[in-house]
């Protein structure tokens, strides 16, 4: 088996388990971890990858042999990722030009979930710009998004002031006159999760369909080894898990995020979280309380 794993706790319980039940692993380093996501889910050229959450949305859409290995391996709060430098804000949004690495960024889907939701924006009044295009092979941009010129990237763009807004997480740029867009982000953020009752989530595992068949065993195996992990580090860290484990842990972000997805034409068609969690089953011959259904 061949895995990619960011974080170095969890790619080292998986290589340990997978390797006490009999199957030969290797860990691929691949930095950052996104890079790695075109070869996995195009080609399967390795079994066990860690995924933003809408690369796997959009894996299930275009018919890709993805499957989830519900494991959340970053999760964090997304309201504070909008940025300005200038006098602007959130309400400003619509008519000025708006950076986001790619349109099927997962910080870009969540942020414009809570445009649209929360402060009534019509995205197709926001002038888009991308940077990069998708993972996933068959996927586009909307008709109404302008991509950047080929080497452009966004921090530079958005600190020259090409664009009034920027959607950015661990890319953001470090300089004094940059702010978040919304007004007390954090506690924003925080609301809305009370409200939904999970926090947003980034990057989850996928596992190949041919891995599936023929590693089942191993796969449980590191499961369970990265579930160890994340549940120890998960005590004490507040009323939403940062980090949540398992079918129906992850039903909330994964049925908000594929809502959003479609809306913002990042998916062809609707994703039922069901469809997924039921091929993943499936293919490893389990149940779905299993993997915490």
């Amino acid at each position: 088996m061949k895995l990619v794993l960011g974080r170095d706790d969890l790619a080292g319980a998986a290589v340990a388990a997978v390797r006490e039940s009999g199957t030969e692993v290797e860990r691929v380093g691949v930095a950052p971890v996104h890079k790695a996501s075109r070869g996995f889910v195009n080609a399967s050229d390795v079994d066990l990858c860690e995924l933003a959450i809408v690369t796997v949305l959009q894996a299930v859409a275009h018919g890709k042999p993805v499957l989830l290995l519900p494991l959340t391996t970053l999760g964090r709060h997304q309201h504070q990722t909008l940025v300005t430098m200038g006098g602007l804000s959130v309400a400003d949004v619509e008519g000025h030009r708006v950076g986001v690495r790619a349109w099927s960024q997962t910080t870009g889907v969540w942020v414009r979930g809570f445009l649209t939701e929360q402060y009534g924006v019509d995205l197709r009044k926001v002038r888009w710009t991308t940077y990069e295009g998708h993972h996933v092979d068959g996927a586009t941009d909307p008709s109404w998004v302008e991509r950047a010129p080929q080497g452009t990237k966004l921090p530079a763009d958005f600190l020259a002031g090409n664009v009034d807004f920027g959607i950015m997480g661990n890319e953001l740029p470090a300089d004094d006159r940059i702010r978040t867009a919304i007004h007390d982000a954090h506690k924003v953020a925080e609301q809305w999760s009370k409200d939904q009752g999970f926090v947003p989530v980034n990057h989850v595992v996928g596992v190949s369909e041919t891995a599936a068949a023929r590693h089942a065993p191993a796969i449980l195996a590191a499961y369970d080894a990265m579930r160890t992990v994340l549940a120890d580090q998960e005590e004490g860290s507040g009323p939403f898990p940062l980090h949540p484990v398992g079918f129906e842990a992850l039903r909330g972000a994964f049925t908000k995020a594929a809502a959003y997805a479609l809306e913002q034409d990042v998916v062809p068609r609707a994703v039922d979280y069901d469809e997924l969690v039921d091929r993943t089953c499936a293919a490893l011959d389990v149940t779905p309380a299993r993997l915490g259904g």
